[in-house]
């Protein structure tokens, strides 16, 4: 079962539980799943990478929403936000603790031979692509930095 058809499967399963945030956090991503696949050139498929890369990019969204609500001291609203990203990050693979990060990112370095803070670009290209899913962007790239620098 793809991760399509998995979110279907939960929506009815939200409904009879009467989950309301559930329910609302994965209609929205059915809604999201269903425009990428009726999108120009996508021929109405919709493959479990692009669908993963589409919930971390929803979970990104509502972190940050989250945040500018906290900052205008709307904590109502954040917690509504928080609530939803729970829920989308349960179908998400498990992200590396900052340890494993770390671990993961000096085997990158010296794989690539990055010696200073020059060559973040070649580490972030190669790092970005093995840990997609795993790690956040902004997590790599502040570890990049503080390993290089």
């Amino acid at each position: 079962m793809d991760l399509f058809e998995k979110v279907s499967e939960d929506i009815k399963s939200a409904m009879k539980a009467k989950d309301k945030v559930t329910l609302e956090t994965l209609r929205n991503i059915k809604k999201v799943f269903l425009e990428a696949k009726t999108a120009p050139g996508a021929n109405d498929t919709l493959t479990d990478d692009a669908a993963l890369k589409i919930m971390q990019k929803l979970v990104k969204q509502g972190k940050d929403a989250a945040e500018i609500y906290i900052q205008q001291g709307r904590q109502d609203l954040a917690d509504e936000e928080l609530a939803q990203v729970k829920v989308i990050e349960t179908y998400l693979p498990k992200q590396m603790t900052a340890e494993e990060l770390e671990e993961a990112l000096k085997a990158i370095i010296s794989e690539v031979g990055a010696s200073s803070a020059k060559d973040m670009g070649k580490v972030m290209g190669v790092a970005s692509k093995k840990l997609a899913g795993l790690a956040e962007g902004r997590a790599i790239s502040t570890k990049v930095k503080e390993l290089l620098g």
